[in-house]
């Protein structure tokens, strides 16, 4: 099938800038249920009490950091698709620095698309077995600059470079020389030319005001959208002025996901408004805030977004619990924290604020180290536990596998079922939180020491649930009869019901 067949097949499917497509294998069975519900009744069915059946909750994103092409490809097929994940992000594509740490991915050495998580060709055949299970796929872009190295070097695709002459692409005169600083690195947050053109940590940061600067870079990112990529994490957008990224990313389709990594900081003149205009940005406040939920209320997760001062709106957002940043500089939860990591995911898929990324990653002792990799460099295919679950014993490079834990994998098919309806029958005492969706979901999240035993309002039609987050096909099924349900949630767990999967 050419390029332009399969996109044109796609493009009914697929949303705006900051949607995503509706349509997989496991929405499509949902779909079917109404009607055959319907078929066994002598009136038709409420839809308000039916699974969404416009794909409002089909917008679950997971971060699948330092993966290989054909690993994604894999979990795309065997994993994510059926789960009702709508999108992945990928790791950066392009060719960068040699080196064992996971750093050397976002120093670019040039804009080929050859590095040590695979070929063009595996690239190309990723997202084509992605797309056919249902699942977008987005990469990492570094865009902002290049090496930090300071000796000449040799890129993974045998690529030469020094710190500001890349032949063929850029010589010196296409990056900033701040000259503001000491050896011309940001020094001072709280000033806005050294953060958007000083260096980051040596970075040899471009002039993406230049405008063949923002050509070269715009046919980067054309070339990923011409192998079939949907979006875009666009990172260290910070370090651009939000009219430049705007030049760089504004000639590609209109289809096209963009995804902004500018972090919130406090009293910082760059604030991550500035660039909505431009896509979805990543609200580093949410994951901070849930972070400090967990440890201390759960109650106050159901207030997370809704302070217009410390939160974009919802539209323009990017939720996540944490990130191969945040994880590493303790700033956010991570899989050490177990079942709480866990459990604060569950609230995030619950809840309506942003569209919610997952991140699944490896186990690491040294914030430096990369993933597993062969005698030759290469990223070795991750590979995931027969039953991944927070708590499990893992040695560094072990990958992680938190978007298969069955709290995770669970929620993300739930929020799907739920889709746009409305949070209701709001609860919480002590440890615990619940919520409902409409007529179609309710959670509990039980984050004390202790079982949690009580019966709360629902507005779930009458009748038997079973637990969507308990994995697996037997079901011990829980009676919601009057608008009343009686919750048993072990410590450290949650309980999620929807109007898919009764008794």
């Amino acid at each position: 099938m050419t390029h332009l067949a399969r996109r044109t097949r796609r493009g009914a499917r697929r949303g705006t800038r900051r949607g995503t497509r509706r349509g997989t294998a496991a929405l499509a069975a949902l779909l079917l249920l109404p009607a055959a519900l319907a078929a066994c009744t002598s009136e038709p069915p409420d839809p308000a009490t039916q699974p969404a059946s416009d794909g409002s909750g089909h917008d679950v994103g997971v971060q699948l950091f330092q993966w290989t092409w054909d690993a994604i490809a894999d979990e795309c097929t065997t994993t994510l698709g059926p789960a009702g994940y709508a999108w992945v992000l990928t790791s950066p594509p392009n060719e960068h620095i040699t080196g064992e740490p996971w750093w050397t991915s976002y120093q670019p050495v040039s804009y080929r698309l050859e590095s040590r998580l695979g070929t063009r060709e595996q690239l190309a055949a990723m997202v084509e077995t992605c797309h056919d299970a249902g699942v977008d796929v987005r990469v990492d872009a570094v865009v902002n600059h290049m090496t930090g190295q300071d000796a000449p070097g040799t890129g993974w695709a045998g690529s030469s470079y020094e710190h500001y002459e890349y032949p063929g692409i850029w010589t010196t005169t296409d990056f900033h020389h701040c000259g503001l600083t000491p050896g011309d690195d940001i020094a001072l947050y709280l000033d806005r030319a050294q953060v958007q053109t000083c260096e980051l940590l040596n970075l040899a940061d471009l002039d993406t005001g230049a405008p063949r600067v923002r050509e070269r870079l715009a046919a980067y990112l054309q070339d990923l959208v011409d192998l079939g990529v949907d979006g875009f994490r666009i990172d260290a957008a910070k370090h651009m002025a939000a009219e430049d990224v705007a030049a760089i990313v504004g000639a590609l389709p209109d289809d096209i996901a963009v995804m902004q990594e500018v972090i919130r900081g406090s009293a910082e003149p760059i604030t991550p408004e500035e660039y909505t205009a431009n896509g979805q940005v990543y609200e580093f406040t949410y994951g901070k805030e849930l972070a400090g939920v967990v440890a201390g209320s759960p109650g106050l997760a159901l207030e997370l977004g809704e302070a217009t001062a410390r939160y974009v709106p919802s539209d323009d957002a990017i939720s996540f619990v944490e990130n191969h940043d945040t994880e590493r500089n303790g700033s956010t939860l991570s899989y050490r924290a177990r079942t709480d990591d866990a459990l604060a995911t569950v609230l995030m898929l619950a809840g309506t604020y942003g569209t919610p990324q997952v991140y699944s990653g490896y186990a690491f002792d040294d914030t430096d180290t990369g993933p597993r990799q062969g005698a030759d460099g290469r990223v070795l295919d991750a590979a995931c536990g027969p039953a991944p679950a927070p708590g499990d014993d893992l040695a560094p490079g072990d990958w992680v596998c938190q978007h298969r834990w069955p709290q995770v994998a669970g929620m993300v098919g739930w929020r799907t079922v739920v889709g746009d309806a409305p949070v209701v029958d709001t609860w919480s005492q002590g440890d615990a939180v619940a919520l409902g969706r409409g007529q179609r979901g309710f959670v509990v999240v039980n984050l004390g020491d202790d079982e949690l035993r009580t019966t709360l309002a629902t507005s779930l039609p009458d009748g038997e649930y079973c637990d969507v987050l308990a994995g697996g096909e037997d079901c011990a099924a829980t009676r919601v009869r009057d608008g009343q349900v009686d919750v048993v949630v072990p410590a450290g767990a949650a309980v999620a019901w929807d109007v898919s999967r009764t008794r």
